[in-house]
């Protein structure tokens, strides 16, 4: 067995069995090794920024890693900006990057970099293998690095000579990579809306020192002053949701929820916080008057950018900011014993949404009429890859009371996300249906994705919303106080001259696409993608809405 079969190996011994690639020449025998363990399932992706945020969506919703397999530090270096994303959403992703062969190192070849360096700043452990004896222990320690807790983006380099060279000796059998918990834990839409986390105790009340971060808590949420839990991460699924918003209810608080979830359940049935807005001056009024916060696995709330006459720290003055649990503790226990502190059941009353859908739409296309045919035939058991950005801001809204689906948000603001997540979203939940929602700005940043989706017939139905501008930045303009821009500062916001043809590029990749022209159509067209199997996509034109 050589080192590439061994690292191979290793990874299917942990679970970990998809692997998201564009390979080079130092990863060939890495390729080669592939038809020898077929249960590795290899998805081939056109550009590293794909497969990095595809291995981002595997993980959200899978709840293990996937891992990418990326050539020496340009490819690495290609794939970091979805690396971003999937580290500020604790996604576990376990990178392997081929390096040069360690002698032919020493001759400073064209492609040459620092590798560990260009990795460390998006991954939460790195580690370059060092010998053959050291090859699967390694990829071992990745692997645990990236389950967590926290879940993280872990790198492993391999050098070509240890991937065509003879393996080491092999380690006893590890526990599978298996999940940490991750919202519902499964592939499941999360709704969670039965039960507690843990058992039930009937109403009982435990006592904490009024010094401990519980009683802390406890005592916040016992004040009768105005208070908020804001969960997050863990937290925005299944029975964690359903727990916090039993104990915010008990309690008279206002239960929010971070600004980008990693995975929001949503729909009927299930508790629906209100987002913390991305706009810091929105989000300031949604916390006026607060006077405790409470954390549950969310960070705290701060600007997005720094703004003139805008607090970079969000928290109200004289609000106190309480942690119930970080990323790395036992949140169910935590929560648990939170109810407990405050008596609270583990059959208490929780508010859910309500069924609801909006009337199907006629008339011209706005952001309105757009939000309410997504709203309008959302199927249950959906997963949205959230990249609208400024066109999408009323379809959350028209969409809360749909049945029972999952929201994937754009949790560390780099472009470029939203279709190479639902491409591994796809994968991870086989039967599920996809619908990417995509700004026109960000799709040409990752439109390679189409491809994939064809290739591997993937059921993701996208819809890129097409304002031919890059909206959010001309909003932005303003806000940061740079002025009213000229023709040539608003050229370098507009997307024309040329106009982009969404159905030509993604019937050129082998997806079938569609213009929608009226609401009406755009109805109708939703309803046919959403019900046929494989990938489509629809253009919809739309008015800019900032």
């Amino acid at each position: 067995m050589n080192g590439a079969e061994r690292t191979i190996d290793t990874l299917l011994r942990r679970g970990v069995d998809t692997c998201f690639t564009n390979p080079g020449t130092s990863e060939m025998h890495f390729v080669a090794a592939l038809d020898r363990t077929p249960a590795m399932r290899s998805v081939l992706a056109l550009f590293e920024g794909v497969a990095s945020g595809a291995a981002d969506g595997y993980g959200r919703i899978a709840g293990r890693p996937a891992v990418t397999l990326l050539h020496l530090g340009p490819g690495m270096a290609n794939g970091l900006a979805n690396l971003h994303n999937a580290r500020r959403a604790r996604t576990p992703v376990v990178n392997v990057v081929g390096e040069h062969a360690v002698a032919h190192r020493a001759f400073d070849p064209p492609l040459a970099t620092d590798i560990e360096g260009l990795a460390r700043p998006m991954s939460g452990w790195v580690g370059t293998v060092t010998s053959a004896d050291g090859l699967a222990a390694t990829v071992d320690a990745a692997v645990d690095a990236a389950v967590g807790p926290p879940g993280t983006v872990a790198t492993v380099i391999v050098p070509a000579d240890l991937s065509w060279g003879e393996a080491g000796e092999e380690l006893p059998a590890a526990p599978a990579a298996g999940g940490r918990p991750r919202g519902s834990g499964s592939d499941t839409t999360g709704s969670g809306s039965t039960g507690a986390h843990g058992p039930g105790h009937g109403g009982a009340v435990l006592q904490f020192p009024a010094t401990s971060p519980m009683g802390d808590v406890v005592a916040a949420l016992r004040s009768g002053e105005p208070t908020a839990i804001v969960v997050g991460g863990r937290a925005c699924n299944g029975p964690l949701l359903h727990r916090a918003a039993q104990v915010a209810a008990a309690c008279g608080a206002t239960l929010l929820a971070e600004t980008f979830p990693a995975r929001l359940a949503r729909g009927a049935g299930i508790p629906a916080p209100d987002r913390l807005a991305y706009l810091a001056e929105l989000a300031q009024l949604q916390m006026a008057g607060l006077r405790h916060l409470v954390l549950v696995d969310a960070p705290t709330p701060v600007s997005f950018f720094a703004y003139p006459g805008i607090p970079s720290v969000l928290v109200p003055d004289g609000c106190a900011l309480h942690v119930l649990a970080g990323p790395a503790d036992d949140l169910g226990s935590a929560l648990d014993e939170l109810a407990i502190g405050l008596g609270v059941a583990a059959d208490a009353f929780a508010p859910v949404a309500a069924p609801a859908r909006p009337d199907r739409p006629s008339g011209a296309l706005t952001a309105q009429t757009v939000a309410a045919a997504i709203g309008a035939v959302l199927p249950e058991g959906a997963i949205v890859s959230d990249e609208s950005n400024t066109c999408g801001i009323h379809i959350p809204g028209a969409t809360a009371g749909c049945p029972p689906h999952d929201w994937l948000t754009l949790t560390g603001g780099a472009i470029g996300q939203g279709l190479p997540v639902a491409t591994g979203a796809a994968i991870a939940a086989p039967g599920r249906r996809v619908l990417c929602l995509e700004a026109d700005g960000s799709a040409m940043y990752t439109i390679q994705s189409l491809w994939t989706q064809a290739r591997e017939g993937l059921d993701v139905t996208t819809v890129v919303l097409d304002n031919h501008a890059y909206g959010i930045l001309a909003f932005e303009l303003s806000r940061v106080g740079a002025g009213t821009p000229g023709p040539i500062a608003s050229s370098m916001l507009d997307l024309d001259r040329p106009e982009l043809d969404f159905v030509a590029l993604a019937t050129g990749m082998g997806v079938p696409a569609c213009r929608a022209t009226s609401a009406e159509e755009l109805v109708t067209v939703l309803e046919k993608a959403m019900a046929e199997p494989g990938p489509s996509l629809i253009q919809v034109p739309v008015p800019r809405t900032l």
